[in-house]
């Protein structure tokens, strides 16, 4: 659940209603039926499902809740777009949402617009608690058009013919950066969390609290995919001594060799991406890797990840819109990392692990209700990450945001920032 915050005035919300949700059907617009349908692995989800699963939240937790004489579209859809809200009643099971081939993609559309119609009528009418509930869900469909374009990824990668969702972006030249220059963080008691004031926020994000930081340093950019070939060909998936025992088992068990989606090609590595194959870009942000990947890399390199309180500090007075994000139905591809001595894209190009347990803030309380299952009861098993990434939409993310996913997961734009002690 989020704090309570609204948009200011009903306009407002309904514009930015429209311009969310416009933004999902732009997404998908290029996807077969088939496409829409198939699942690739259980943490992902067909596109078909993250389409009517978002319009599920408007339609519950607003329309039947907030607008009488509401009648659903389908009284079926409840069991079929819930996602793990166990207030709200059984469910289909997640690893099996990609044997929905019915209802089709196009009565998904069909449902999409009936939610919007009813809502935009309803909007100018909406008590303060229903439109509190519109600002959360259209921070939930944000979310989910991220990961529908990880979820299509990983799904468009396991097809042989390597097919592309969107056009390769325009090749931007750029040099492979220089060395890392490390920036003295904050020491002493700091404040992180959000504060109340400063717009939406998830209620994970709070409340603020006082936290005691020891001298330490963050590198002043993301590791490169160049950097990330020093580490492969120095032998760093082979050597257990630099990883952690969980992540020995799962490198041996799955064989891993280099970061997801990445193949080795006659003139040098090659990854998968929504425009298909290209080459690896050498100043380009390593991405797609775990946890794992991660704190080994670290390991090798003499330093370790950054904890979510020295990532958070050192990224309170940096503008969240800035870095590449999501703006529209494009290819999201991390820019080429910039030289500098300052802190550079902390926001935006690839989330960045950080070594900090995704645990409850002091004070932390969820909400009554459905809506109170959001994300309190994730905070176990799972590490935090910071920032955003080039598939987060701009706009969507601030210095509290707090991303969170099991240290084996890797199919999101994941990366790392280097950090040490002093």
């Amino acid at each position: 659940m989020a704090k309570i915050w609204i948009q200011p005035g009903q306009d407002a919300l309904a514009e930015r209603y429209r311009a969310v949700r416009a933004l999902t059907q732009a997404l998908a617009a290029p996807l077969s039926d088939a496409d829409a349908t198939v699942q690739s692995m259980p943490d992902a989800s067909p596109a078909k499902w993250h389409l009517a699963h978002v319009s599920w939240f408007f339609e519950t937790f607003v329309l039947r809740d907030h607008v009488e004489g509401y009648r659903p579209f389908d009284d079926r859809f409840a069991y079929l777009f819930n996602s793990y809200y166990e207030a709200e009643g059984p469910r289909h099971a997640r690893p099996m949402r990609g044997m929905l081939t019915r209802p089709s993609l196009n009565d998904v559309r069909a449902y999409r617009a009936h939610v919007d119609a009813a809502l935009l009528a309803a909007m100018p009418h909406l008590p303060e608690a229903a439109c509190t509930l519109v600002t959360l869900g259209l921070q939930h469909e944000q979310q989910h058009q991220e990961l529908l374009l990880t979820d299509l990824q990983h799904l468009f990668s396991l097809n042989p013919i390597a097919p592309a969702l969107f056009d390769a972006p325009r090749a931007m030249p750029a040099p492979v950066p220089g060395p890392l220059h490390w920036i003295e963080g904050r020491e002493g008691l700091v404040e992180i969390g959000d504060d109340g004031k400063t717009g939406f926020a998830f209620d994970c994000e709070g409340p603020r609290h006082k936290v005691f930081l020891r001298p330490h340093a963050l590198a002043h950019r993301p590791i490169t995919n160049g950097e990330w070939i020093g580490f492969i060909e120095d032998g760093g998936y082979h050597d257990p001594a630099l990883w952690l025992s969980d992540g020995w088992a799962w490198v041996q068990a799955e064989g891993i060799e280099a970061p997801l989606y990445w193949q080795r090609g006659e003139q040098g590595w090659i990854r998968f991406g929504l425009d298909g194959r290209q080459p690896v870009n050498p100043a380009a942000p390593a991405c797609h890797i775990n946890l794992y990947e991660a704190d080994a890399y670290a390991s090798w390199a003499g330093a370790r990840l950054p904890t979510e309180a020295e990532w958070e500090s050192a990224a309170l007075n940096i503008a969240p819109t800035s870095g590449e994000q999501l703006d529209g139905a494009a290819c999201p591809r991390p820019r080429a990392a910039e030289d500098g001595t300052s802190l550079t894209q902390m926001f935006g190009d690839v989330w960045e692990w950080t070594g900090s347990a995704y645990r409850p803030y002091p004070g932390f309380r969820t909400a009554p209700g459905a809506v109170g299952e959001y994300n309190g009861k994730f905070m176990s098993g799972q590490f935090v990450l910071k920032g955003g990434s080039c598939a987060t939409p701009r706009g969507h993310v601030r210095a509290s945001y707090r991303n969170f996913f099991h240290p084996h997961q890797r199919w999101q734009f994941t990366g790392l920032r280097l950090a040490k002690d002093l």
